[in-house]
């Protein structure tokens, strides 16, 4: 399937409503493709204590068969016409999309409707994705990067928000089919509701679209979702595994989606952390040492909220070097920010890649998707490139000040690093 966006894309914007729900449209014929994207407040949150992962596993079995077909028929019908669905479940919020031709949109209309109103989850179907679950979740710690990840997110938020939102393969391996059977009345209701589409659609027809899948939903939000906690993390942990290297998880809290200095922070955290290697952690961890392959880091949003999050990965016997040169680079960005000519670098690439993220519908349709979870405004995309220019470097620096924490990066190690 064709799916591109011509290269003068410039993004105008429709706010379409209807059935109580409000969605966001990119309307674009030049390719006979439409990609639709939601998401619902709760996901893994929502994961009773000892069920989790379930959230996520039911999501993975609304395309295994709905309505009157059943997994084989309902993955046939997909493939005959081109469509392709995705839900999941994240930390935060349960998420769905599909993209089709246009001329396949009713099809694609009706099978998302089936998928998520009358998901069949058979015994046989469950049984098969459930084992398909556990396999991933044990890949997913067989080697330290994952058991670093888990164990630092689990220190960082404890409770919901912390654990795996696939869950672990202890958990799914025991939950209860009726417990996957429920979430879809506990988590799909249009309390919280985001929809954005783009592509070949007009706004009527994303009217039509929105009422068949979401009108019959409930009105209020998902019942039952947890506050985030604090981030709680602190020091260095150490999971002593068998392996040649270590890898290391790091982080801090972050800001909130709509803090006022939240892009002022992407222009200091690519500069320290996000630029490949012309980031300061690159220089000072792989270019002038050799430490490491590579390191990065940057915000990962959660609930309205963010932690500044980084992963790197090392011989066992240079892990409390590398360490001991991150925590210098994260104090010196604090105390002084970035330089003039970083400044100049990281806006002239956040801006000229900005139409690098028009590219596909899909994309497209995510970009509104997060513009909308994160309180943007609809021009914001628009006046981008005006407020990157305007942070001058004093700015910055007041930032970087603001949101580095050298003294607060807590650590997570998975291997057997020597000095720690």
């Amino acid at each position: 399937m064709t799916d591109k966006v011509p290269s003068g894309f410039t993004l105008p914007v429709q706010v379409v409503e209807s059935a109580g729900v409000t969605g966001w449209l990119a309307e674009d014929h030049s390719v006979p493709v439409v990609s639709l994207a939601f998401s619902i407040p709760g996901g893994a949150a929502l994961d009773p204590a000892g069920q989790e992962g379930a959230v996520a596993l039911a999501a993975a079995l609304l395309t295994e068969g709905a309505g009157e077909l059943d997994a084989n028929a309902f993955q046939e019908a997909m493939r005959d016409n081109a469509i392709s669905f995705n839900f999941s479940a994240d930390r935060d919020e349960f998420s769905g999309s599909f993209r089709c031709l246009s001329d396949a949109l009713p099809e694609a209309t009706r099978l998302a409707r089936l998928a998520l109103t009358k998901p069949r989850m058979e015994a046989q179907d469950v049984e098969r994705v459930r084992a398909r679950a556990i396999a991933g979740a044990r890949q997913a710690l067989e080697n330290p990067r994952g058991q670093a990840g888990r164990a630092f997110w689990a220190a960082a938020l404890p409770g919901a928000y912390g654990h795996p939102p696939g869950g672990t393969a202890e958990t799914i391996a025991t939950l209860p089919a009726d417990a996957l059977r429920g979430v879809p009345a506990r988590q799909l209701r249009k309390g919280g509701l985001l929809v954005a589409a783009s592509g070949a659609i007009t706004a009527d027809g994303l009217r039509g679209v929105m009422s068949a899948l979401f009108g019959d939903w409930p009105a209020e939000e998902p019942a039952g979702i947890p506050r985030i906690p604090p981030f709680s993390a602190t020091g260095v942990a150490v999971l002593p595994m068998e392996s040649p290297q270590s890898a290391a998880v790091f982080g801090h809290q972050g800001l909130a989606v709509d803090d006022p200095d939240w892009e002022a922070a992407g222009v200091v955290m690519r500069v320290l952390a996000g630029g490949g290697f012309s980031s300061r952690l690159m220089q000072a961890v792989r270019v002038e040492r050799g430490l490491a392959y590579g390191i990065g880091a940057g915000p990962e949003p959660v609930a309205g909220r963010s932690l500044i999050v980084g992963a790197v990965a090392t011989e066992n016997a240079r892990m409390a070097e590398t360490l001991s040169v991150l925590r210098g680079e994260w104090a010196k960005m604090a105390a002084s920010g970035p330089t003039a000519a970083e400044r100049e670098e990281a806006i002239a690439y956040l801006t000229g890649s900005q139409p690098l993220s028009f590219t596909s519908t899909r994309q497209v349709a995510n970009i509104l998707l997060a513009l909308r979870r994160n309180n943007r405004p609809l021009d914001w995309l628009a006046n981008r490139p005006a407020r990157l220019e305007a942070l001058t470097r004093e700015r910055l620096t007041a930032v970087a000040a603001r949101i580095l924490l050298p003294d607060s990066l807590a650590v997570v190690v998975a291997g057997r690093p020597v000095g720690l």
